[in-house]
């Protein structure tokens, strides 16, 4: 008998979703890191006097300034939509 009880299927659904997020958040903290390690490197040679273009390392900044914006956007939505769950009665 394969069929499942509406509540497992619910769960199961919820797992889904969940794990779902939890990759997308993690693909754009990752991304966000490797922003930031480039942006790191080009100032670390325009400090040692290495020829980089000043707009290169101006850029790499400003990328890495709207990625961490990004980021704590969607932090912050998550946390507004786990604090809506919580507020719910079940």
């Amino acid at each position: 008998m394969g069929t499942q009880s509406p509540l497992s299927s619910a769960s199961a659904e919820r797992k889904q979703a969940t794990e779902g997020v939890g990759k997308s958040f993690a693909e754009v903290l990752n991304a966000l890191s490797r922003s930031e390690n480039q942006s790191n490197a080009l100032i670390q040679q325009l400090a040692a006097g290495e020829d980089v273009e000043i707009h290169q390392v101006m850029m790499a900044v400003e990328e890495t300034d709207i990625n961490f914006r990004i980021a704590m956007a969607i932090r912050d939505r998550l946390v507004d939509a786990y604090r809506e769950v919580m507020r719910m009665s079940v």
